[in-house]
């Protein structure tokens, strides 16, 4: 029995030790060349495409290493994704009318800024916004809007050039859709104002497929994709025809089904919209050209398969869109490193037996708006690639013999348990 014991020990022992296997570029499948300007040292990124996370390991691409010659550079793997957090709040401060314009002050976050999304009560206006600063810096007029009762969008934000003003102050001025003075308008329209990140923080896309074929089926525009395993979906952008400038608002369906017919298909749907308001200001109004032709689309089945992705764009009763192109993105992703003038550098990838590398660079990196722009040059197969040999323990690569080891102890130590309690009912009954 000491013997049973000792065994299921060892096997557990065996199944928890499992090393990390080192980086090798003859068990990696692919590389890039990494093209640095001449002579240039310093800071360098290179943008990762779609190819490079449909061969990696995993959507995390792990398995990335960077060499200049046979040695590895440190890196870090960096992701354009501000934290939800960073929107922040503009108070409202000295909220009155003038006339029939509303006036107020906005006391804003001591950082960098662009956009302004104003929070307002009101329902089918237009209007427009003059913003300037202390100093009577005059920082634009903005057109403004809510069309929803004709079946259009709405938009209530301060499009501004960067700026880090303390306080910006808003003279609004709100009509009726159709020229005519708003009723019941009062200062209470305002209801708060909130500052997202700088557009120059904001999440910046790298595209991962685009079609211009596109499929008119009912009331339905439907453009269909393949996404390779691993690749992130994130953003579903159009395209439309240069000379069309008609209004329109637009509901967008994406859903994404994996590809494996020997599994239950996994479906997510995704909802969003698309819209372009133009008007030139007739009836007194504001003139407005706005558009907004991106849809949030994150796809979260494609972690370990290949995905059919159908991209619907709800026309109603109305003409189709006169689509030009539709395209898939994923966030920017970006490697970087420090670059030493006169090196060279190659990214490898493709060995699922990599786990994520761990540098002290990391630990230290701190990112530069000014870094070097590397760029990725064509995916090159390794004609010197062979399988990375299993290197599991034995108890890993044959789990099953863990399980039989632990049932066979099991037994063993129910029957000695059976036996003595058989042993201790005769030995009272002989008593």
């Amino acid at each position: 029995m000491r013997t049973l014991f000792a065994l299921a020990l060892l096997l557990q022992i065996g199944a928890a030790q499992t090393s990390q296997p080192a980086a090798s570029r003859e068990h990696m499948r692919w590389f890039r060349p990494v093209k640095l300007p001449a002579g240039s040292s310093g800071r360098a990124c290179a943008v990762l495409d779609a190819a490079v996370y449909a061969h990696a390991s995993g959507r995390s691409a792990d398995d990335l290493r960077l060499y200049s010659g046979d040695a590895q550079t440190p890196f870090v793997l960096s992701e354009s994704e501000p934290e939800a957090a960073d929107v922040q709040t503009a108070s409202v401060r000295n909220l009155g009318m003038r006339g029939s314009d509303v006036v107020f002050d906005l006391a804003m976050p001591a950082r960098a800024y662009t956009d302004v999304m104003l929070k307002l009560g009101g329902k089918d206006f237009v209007a427009t916004a003059k913003v300037s600063a202390p100093d009577a810096t005059q920082l634009g007029t903005f057109a403004l809007f809510d069309l929803t009762q004709q079946g259009l969008s709405r938009s209530t934000t301060l499009m501004l050039q960067e700026s880090t003003f303390p306080v910006l102050h808003v003279v609004l001025h709100i009509t009726s859709i159709d020229g005519s003075a708003y009723s019941g308008l009062t200062a209470q329209i305002v209801e708060g104002a909130e500052v997202p990140p700088s557009r120059e923080a904001q999440t910046l896309y790298t595209p991962v497929a685009m079609t211009s074929s596109v499929a008119q089926k009912g009331k339905k525009s439907e453009i269909a994709f393949q996404v390779p395993a691993h690749v992130p979906v994130e953003r579903v952008t159009f395209t439309l025809a240069p000379g069309f400038t008609k209004e329109f608002s637009r509901g967008v369906d994406v859903s994404a089904q994996t590809v494996k017919k020997d599994q239950t298909n996994t479906t997510e749907q995704i909802v969003g919209e698309i819209w372009r308001i133009t008007r030139n200001g007739e009836g007194g109004g504001p003139a407005i050209h706005q558009d907004k032709l991106s849809a949030d689309a994150e796809i979260a089945s494609n972690l370990r398969d290949a995905v059919n992705v159908t991209v619907d764009v709800e026309n109603g009763d109305d003409a189709p869109l006169p689509i030009q192109a539709v395209s898939l993105e994923m966030r920017q992703r970006t490697v970087c490193f420090d670059a030493v003038a006169g090196a060279s550098y190659v990214l490898w990838y493709g060995d699922a037996g990599l786990s994520a590398p761990v540098f002290d660079y990391a630990k230290l990196y701190q990112p530069q708006a000014n870094a070097i722009a590397a760029q990725l040059g064509p995916e090159l197969a390794n004609a010197d690639y062979h399988p990375r040999p299993d290197e599991r323990p034995f108890t890993e690569r044959h789990p099953e013999l863990m399980w039989v080891a632990l049932i066979l102890v099991v037994a063993v130590l129910g029957g000695t348990a059976m036996h003595s309690v058989k042993k201790k009912q005769t030995t009272d009954h002989r008593a």
